[in-house]
């Protein structure tokens, strides 16, 4: 059993886009609330009503989302997110004219899809552990930031590094929420190219990716789900004990 705190805990409104950290948020059977709820879809001939990823288009890390700010710090989303171009200008998401502007700025035509648990391996939680994160940086002798990895919650607990490759079947538990690794695609997060982009999607950095196949299988952070659904706040004590939850 290891016991620590939430480090930091992180939205991506759009998927793909740059996206906020965020005070509280909400864990559930969507994820987490507004997570990855909205997408950008590709309408060039032959590839029309597939989302796009920073995978196809680096570019989309250019622009940054992230949900008005509510009176009462509800970790529910208020209504749509607003978009912010490189340049630091606003889009409100149902802006007539969002769609073109984004589409000239990566260059492809492009429409807007609301829709709920966008997430690519469904309405999961991603959790990543600080050990891990200064573990990578000791071993590639360089600063490795967050932000490359997407987490939603990003958590330092004690554990050693990169103990996610081993660690089964755990649970999480905050105050009353509890995440587990249950259901499809959990466990040790297998990581694609997105990573090896810097957060802005400047630069790439192909050793990174190659560092993570070669030496940890390709893993880094945990798929949960949230088997007691929740508010959970940055800071708040965690306890992680393995085996599933209990009944």
């Amino acid at each position: 059993m290891y016991r620590g705190k939430i480090e930091g805990l992180y939205r991506w409104p759009v998927k793909s886009l740059r996206g906020e950290r965020v005070g509280a948020a909400r864990l559930d059977g969507r994820g987490m609330a507004g997570d990855r709820a909205y997408s950008l879809v590709d309408e060039r001939p032959g590839r029309s009503g597939t989302r796009l990823t920073v995978r196809q288009v680096p570019k989309m890390l250019s622009w940054e989302a992230a949900y008005p700010a509510t009176c009462d710090g509800s970790p529910e989303p208020p209504g749509p997110p607003v978009l912010y171009s490189g340049s630091g200008e606003a889009w409100a998401w149902d802006d007539p004219g969002l769609a073109g502007a984004l589409g000239e700025a990566y260059e492809i035509p492009l429409s807007l899809r609301a829709a709920e648990g966008q997430q690519d391996r469904g309405p999961t939680i991603l959790v990543t552990f600080e050990a891990s994160r200064l573990g990578l940086e000791r071993e590639l002798g360089a600063e490795v930031d967050l932000m490359r990895f997407r987490p939603n919650v990003h958590l330092d607990a004690g554990l050693p590094a990169f103990a996610e490759e081993d660690l089964g079947a755990v649970t999480i538990t905050i105050g009353e929420t509890v995440l587990a690794v249950t259901g499809a695609y959990s466990g040790p997060t297998i990581r694609c190219a997105v990573p090896s982009w810097d957060p802005w999607g400047r630069e790439r950095w192909p050793g990174l990716q190659k560092h993570l196949i070669t030496e940890h299988d390709n893993k880094f952070g945990l798929i949960m789900r949230a088997t007691t659904p929740g508010t959970v706040r940055a800071g708040d004590p965690v306890t992680i004990s393995a085996g599933p939850p209990e009944r």
